[in-house]
């Protein structure tokens, strides 16, 4: 057969598709989309993102020196600490609420008090991880998993996450368009054209939707996502707590940080700020940093300087933020371990009840119980096998077939043996 026939298709099936080779790969596996679709993991980005955190700690030190950490850890004191405390209660309470809002509204239960020791967990991992985000990726999973709904559980975290960023983009917003900041001028110029090409993206993206003949496969789960956010957090039902619950926490946050600049010396109005803290609040929630620390070090130090506070008293003023944060989020530690001790003794538990016999399992004690109607001993008799060997199940147990007592005691075989013997046929009579 020839090259030519074999690439002919057979009559009455069609032939068969050949997808064009793809000009970004060099068919081994090290193309540049080979190299990218590698790159572009969740463990690459977790470490991209902290090596950057990391440059743009050590790029702070080399131009600001180690003073400014230092001058920052020191001011730190124990009224300063308890106080953090109290606002890191506030704020994890009201963003327990919230998650638990959310999770009603995809109907998953999600009590408060289980809430707010997850979320407490959570922010710990948060502040100690790499990346920023690995406590609320953990309070997901285990979230979804305890409900039995892993997709759902996962995207109540999300949907709560994002109601917080929202409420963070929409006051800081207002904030930095109103209050003084270093940013407000060229925020204003910018803001109406922005919001035009929003609103034109937005109705381009709606007249596609409308124009399509029949939904696809990804329209549909958009679809989906959207009732589902709009459920969660939209809803006559959930909209009013969700919005005081983001209110508060956002108010926590600030206070946190006007804590902190009290802390390092920084005399400046709230007003002044306000806008400061929100620039480091937003370089916060970029994924560049080690367990937060990292743009918001770096953006607090250029807005106090634009600002005419000074690169460095910002940077104190950051580093006081990222330690009174991390000591509000300690009650995660308490979490931690009594979760970890409850697990511990619950697989000891466990591990007892299987490795011990059921109650209402009697002992082998003696051969004698397992044959009704036989003696242990008796002349003739083999001696009975250990408790340990089995005994093979009777072939019957009817009372007219149960063997006479003078040919029990004039045999030598183990009980329950059924061998014929002398070559003749096995009756009830013989037997």
């Amino acid at each position: 057969m020839t090259a030519r026939a074999a690439e002919t298709p057979v009559r009455g099936r069609p032939a068969p598709e050949t997808s064009p080779p793809d000009p970004g790969s060099t068919g081994d596996g090290t193309g540049p989309r080979a190299l990218l679709a590698r790159l572009n993991t969740p463990a690459v980005r977790t470490r991209l993102g902290t090596l950057a955190g990391v440059a743009i700690l050590a790029v702070l030190l080399w131009r600001l020196g180690t003073g400014v950490f230092v001058d920052g850890l020191r001011r730190i004191d124990g009224p300063s600490l308890l106080v953090a405390l109290g606002i890191g209660l506030v704020t994890t309470v009201f963003s327990a609420w919230r998650w638990a809002l959310v999770a009603r509204g995809l109907r998953i239960r999600l009590p408060l008090l289980p809430a707010v020791a997850d979320y407490y967990r959570a922010l710990f991992l948060n502040a100690a991880l790499p990346g920023g985000v690995l406590g609320d990726v953990h309070r997901a999973v285990r979230h979804g998993q305890s409900t039995g709904d892993l997709a759902r559980g996962v995207r109540s975290v999300v949907l709560e996450r994002m109601a917080g960023q929202f409420a963070l983009f929409a006051a800081g917003t207002v904030m930095l368009l109103t209050l003084p900041s270093p940013v407000r001028d060229d925020l204003r110029q910018t803001a109406l054209p922005a919001g035009l090409a929003v609103l034109g993206a937005c109705a381009v993206v709606l007249a596609l939707r409308m124009n399509r003949p029949r939904p696809s496969r990804r329209g549909r789960a958009l679809r989906s996502a959207l009732a589902e956010a709009r459920e969660g957090l939209l809803s006559r039902r959930n909209g009013p707590g969700v919005l005081v619950s983001s209110a508060v926490v956002l108010a926590g946050y600030l206070a946190m940080f006007v804590l902190a600049a009290r802390v390092a010396g920084v005399g400046a109005e709230v007003t002044e700020l306000l806008p400061l803290a929100v620039l480091a609040l937003l370089a916060m929630s970029l994924p560049l940093n080690v367990g937060g620390w990292g743009p918001r070090e770096g953006v607090a130090a250029w807005a106090f300087g634009a600002a005419g506070l000074g690169a460095g008293r910002g940077l104190t003023v950051a580093v006081v933020y990222g330690v009174l944060s991390l000591a509000a989020s300690l009650p995660g530690v308490v979490v931690l371990v009594a979760r970890w001790y409850a697990g511990l003794r619950a697989g000891r538990r466990t591990a007892a009840t299987t490795a011990a016999p059921p109650a209402s399992a009697p002992a082998p004690a003696s051969r004698a119980q397992d044959a009704p109607g036989r003696t242990a001993s008796g002349p003739g008799r083999a001696p009975l096998a250990p408790d340990y060997a089995p005994l093979p199940p009777p072939e019957v147990s009817i009372e007219k077939y149960a063997p006479k007592e003078s040919t029990r005691l004039a045999r030598s075989s183990l009980p329950f043996s059924a061998e014929p013997s002398e070559g003749r046929p096995m009756t009830p009579e013989s037997v």
